[in-house]
């Protein structure tokens, strides 16, 4: 596990940097590794979130078809205290019409802000938006909604998978006004110092740009020493 300084040094970082600085290792595809435009940040100006996925299934667009009605549980916080802190629960809504229903409302934002998380990501739906934005707690989702419906935890701690991307539990998530995506443990630790050399890469063409003195010729020659 990451130490609060690396995790704190991660926070610092802007997804599309991180992003860009993940590419670099060439350790996955560039079409992976993140969410894609269906899970919105509900505080785009909250700084940016980072901590380990607990994994959750829910569904509940619709009531039970037959027996008692789903009844609340309490064993999935149990669960999410076996992931290190802090947490991210990262919600799959796989009900025939997702974002219905909300799991997480004022109640269970208390709930999960006191079991050490710092936020939920769901391709389904959050309501209480400002208990939550009061709390500093941070929401990505598909939609809001007013109601639970009838969503109930169908398991968690298995992998899911959220606004297209698999998450499983115990990843490590990162999220800010651009989106949601994972980290990979193996590079966590060197991310932080491979952003600062190219983000100055990157000023150094902007400045170029910014620049009486631009160029064509010169703006070519940057970029020919940044692909080096």
């Amino acid at each position: 596990m990451l130490s609060a300084e690396q995790l704190e040094a991660l926070r610092r970082l802007d997804s599309c940097l991180l992003a860009n600085t993940i590419e670099t290792f060439k350790e996955r595809l560039r079409n992976t590794g993140f969410m894609d435009g269906t899970v919105s940040c509900r505080f785009p100006r909250f700084p940016a979130m980072a901590g380990y996925a607990a994994t959750v299934l829910v569904r509940g667009s619709s009531p039970a078809f037959a027996g008692p009605a789903f009844r609340d549980r309490t064993d999935w916080w149990d669960y999410i205290l076996s992931v290190p802190p802090p947490r991210v629960v990262v919600v799959q809504d796989s009900a025939t019409r997702p974002g219905l229903g909300s799991l997480v409302g004022a109640v269970h934002m208390s709930i999960l802000r006191a079991l050490g998380c710092a936020g939920v990501v769901t391709n389904g739906s959050v309501r209480d938006i400002p208990a939550a934005e009061k709390a500093g707690f941070h929401l990505f989702s598909g939609s809001v909604t007013v109601s639970h419906a009838y969503v109930h935890i169908v398991e968690f701690g298995g992998p899911v998978e959220v606004g297209g991307l698999n998450v499983q539990s115990g990843d490590l998530v990162h999220g800010d006004l651009h989106g949601v995506q994972t980290a990979p443990q193996d590079l966590a630790a060197e991310l932080p110092a491979a952003a600062a050399k190219l983000a100055a890469r990157e000023q150094a063409i902007i400045d170029l740009c910014q620049s009486p003195d631009f160029s064509l010729a010169k703006l070519r020659a940057a970029v020919d020493e940044f692909g080096g």
